[in-house]
């Protein structure tokens, strides 16, 4: 089967288990991630010519944005929600690459390397996306140089996180990469509350296995340790950093 951008937006639109995905109309100078996009810099009247071409889609936890192997027909720019982007090995096993969210984009490598998505995308936490298609983007990156640059900077950013992820892997043992997750994920994700840090994002204990390299088995062990150390506490499913500066020394960092 051909695939188009058409059929790409309209598959958006339809759902996963029979579940209805409504699309919403949202605008760019209104939204709540705009300093956080690719087109933070954009003047109003050019702000109007990204709402005119774009799809914006609401999506429920579980649905699959787009899958590995598939080919790219545009680019993702996330609204609101949080979204996992992860390879799947030839064993089927998964591993987390990064979690994307507000601000951030999706499928841009593939789409201007004129690859196959090498990874793929799944919602976590209840998001509403926007899809730009492949030629419209493309204009913008010749017409708008800060588009350009705010892409090249996204690509920079996330190439770093990459390469600190492989060395934390070759270099540190499990309760050293446990530790600097869950201060990457304070960091990123956290809000200062009575003397701790929430980290508001639910990640189960397969996904937390999976991004740090190891068993869930494992991950469970480690995660219980640290409670009984005092380092964090849990609530449900909602973890709370404690200690952050005892994590930081675990994780061998220098911040």
């Amino acid at each position: 089967m051909i695939f188009t951008a058409r059929h790409v937006i309209l598959a958006n639109i339809k759902t996963d288990q029979g579940r209805t995905l409504k699309p919403t109309n949202t605008d760019c100078e209104k939204c709540e991630s705009r300093g956080k996009g690719i087109f933070c810099e954009l003047e109003t009247l050019s702000l109007g010519e990204v709402d005119e071409r774009k799809v914006t889609n609401t999506y429920k936890k579980g649905h699959t944005i787009f899958f590995q192997g598939n080919p790219p027909f545009g680019l993702y720019c996330v609204r609101n929600g949080k979204i996992k982007v992860s390879k799947i090995g030839n064993d089927g096993k998964e591993s987390i690459i990064r979690i994307a969210s507000g601000g951030d984009v999706l499928g841009h490598r593939s789409l201007f390397s004129e690859e196959v998505y090498t990874a793929t995308a799944t919602v976590i936490e209840d998001a509403s996306i926007c899809f730009i298609d492949k030629k419209f983007i493309y204009k913008e990156i010749q017409d708008q140089p800060t588009v350009a640059l705010n892409l090249i900077q996204k690509l920079s950013r996330e190439m770093g996180s990459a390469e600190a992820r492989s060395a934390s892997m070759s270099q540190k043992n499990v309760r050293e990469r446990l530790a600097e997750l869950f201060l990457t994920l304070a960091k990123t994700y956290g809000v200062e509350e009575k003397g701790r840090t929430k980290l508001d994002i639910k990640l189960t204990r397969e996904e937390i296995a999976s991004m740090v390299g190891t068993a869930n088995e494992t991950v469970i062990r480690f995660i219980s340790e640290f409670k009984d150390e005092g380092l964090i506490e849990q609530d449900g499913k909602t973890i709370y950093v404690k200690d952050k500066e005892k994590l930081t020394e675990y994780a061998n960092l220098n911040y």
